[in-house]
């Protein structure tokens, strides 16, 4: 039964995608079978690991219980990915509609058995996206940038899950907050660790010991639709993103 991970953060621009993108392949360099959900309209992770959205099931059809998940997996050259694109922000979902939670969580129990890790892509809000990741997940791990503006949305996120552990998933575990961009050489960036490792205790959160330097290469391996690890595997980005799937797998993922 694969293990079901969503990347998270309620704020933009913390580098999620690509950190969904490194597990993803990083995983299936373990010779592990991979499965990447875009759940972001912007569509993101699904571009980066090379699938396409026109004409083809994408998640909106799963999410819309339009198709079963498996007609929406796309096989790329990269990984297995359910695609998404702009039509999620329209996904039409009634929330008073008794189980809408559950949706994704009950489309996968038809695929979870082929994969080991299913790796989910969210939006930066709360939504009915976001909750149905949140509630088909068993771990979440939530990438902040090394500033203080992350920081305080980690208050937020915490709220979220509390509300998703007690209406829809009570065995969603943190796997833990990854600063991302971050600047060992810098005195900010080893402040905004002390601090983000008091909060994190505060919440009972845990602070990963990996973090993830900034870098260019990350960006341009998206953009060309390649794999990080083999296109500049020296890079010190790509280097970190090695050892956090390292790191998640000693702490039992």
């Amino acid at each position: 039964m694969g293990v079901v991970v969503a990347v998270a953060n309620q704020k933009g621009g913390v580098g999620k995608t690509s950190t969904a993108n490194a597990l993803a392949l990083g995983f299936q360099r373990g010779r592990k079978k991979v499965l990447a959900i875009d759940l972001d309209p912007q569509g993101n992770l699904s571009f980066s690991l090379g699938a396409e959205t026109d004409n083809m099931p994408t998640a909106f059809h799963v999410l819309a219980q339009e198709c079963a998940i498996g007609a929406a997996i796309q096989k790329t050259p990269l990984a297995d990915v359910v695609a998404g694109d702009i039509t999620l922000s329209s996904v039409n979902i009634d929330s008073a509609q008794e189980g809408w939670e559950f949706i994704l969580r009950d489309a996968l129990g038809n695929v979870r058995a082929a994969y080991d890790y299913i790796i989910i892509d969210t939006p930066p809000a709360l939504s009915v996206l976001t909750v149905n990741a949140f509630t088909a997940a068993d771990g979440l791990l939530v990438p902040i940038l090394a500033d203080i503006f992350s920081l305080q949305g980690l208050t937020r996120l915490n709220d979220t899950v509390a509300r998703v552990r007690e209406y829809s998933n009570p065995d969603l575990q943190l796997l833990g907050i990854v600063l991302t961009r971050f600047n060992p050489r810098t005195v900010l960036s080893r402040e905004i660790r002390v601090t983000a490792s008091m909060i994190a205790d505060e919440l009972g959160l845990p602070l990963l010991k990996t973090t993830i330097r900034a870098s260019v290469a990350i960006a341009e391996a998206q953009s060309m639709q390649v794999d990080m690890f083999k296109y500049m595997p020296r890079n010190n980005a790509v280097q970190d993103y090695k050892h956090l799937v390292r790191e998640l797998k000693e702490r039992g993922l």
